[in-house]
């Protein structure tokens, strides 16, 4: 998805609208459907607009906080839980799945580790449930 403030040339008014891309947005454009809120024209341009940067640091009001906090706690209990419960494979989490899966000896404790999303679906695709969770690593606050 990409924000652009678009401004109006018949009326100079400047208003944002969301689009799936730089191309949908020339697409739409194109047919003239795209049209302003004010007078309803469709003589309408992109604005220039600031790029929007952020920090690693961001600043979050008192209430937002204590619910960021909340939530990295909980997320860091449910690690300690799978650290405890689980099996940690780190990289090699696809080719333990498959084996668990296909072997013979199907084992009672779970594994945890890495994968990519792509090797992800592949599991998926062969039948070999997985669950994503987010995760912290213990050197963050």
């Amino acid at each position: 998805m990409i924000k652009y403030q678009l401004i109006c040339k018949s009326c100079d008014y400047k208003f944002d609208s969301w689009f799936a891309s730089s191309k949908e947005y020339e697409r739409l454009k194109k047919k003239k459907l795209i049209s302003c809120n004010i007078c309803n024209s469709s003589k309408i341009d992109k604005s220039i607009m600031s790029p929007r940067i952020s920090s690693k640091k961001v600043s979050y009001s008192s209430g937002n906080s204590n619910k960021l906090y909340e939530v990295k706690s909980k997320i860091k209990d449910f690690q300690n839980y799978i650290k405890k419960n689980f099996k940690y494979v780190g990289e090699n989490f696809t080719y333990e799945a498959r084996s668990i899966h296909y072997g013979k000896d199907k084992s009672k404790k779970g594994i945890y580790g890495n994968a990519s999303s792509k090797d992800i679906k592949e599991l998926k695709d062969e039948g070999i449930e997985t669950t994503s969770i987010p995760w912290i690593n213990d050197k963050e606050n």
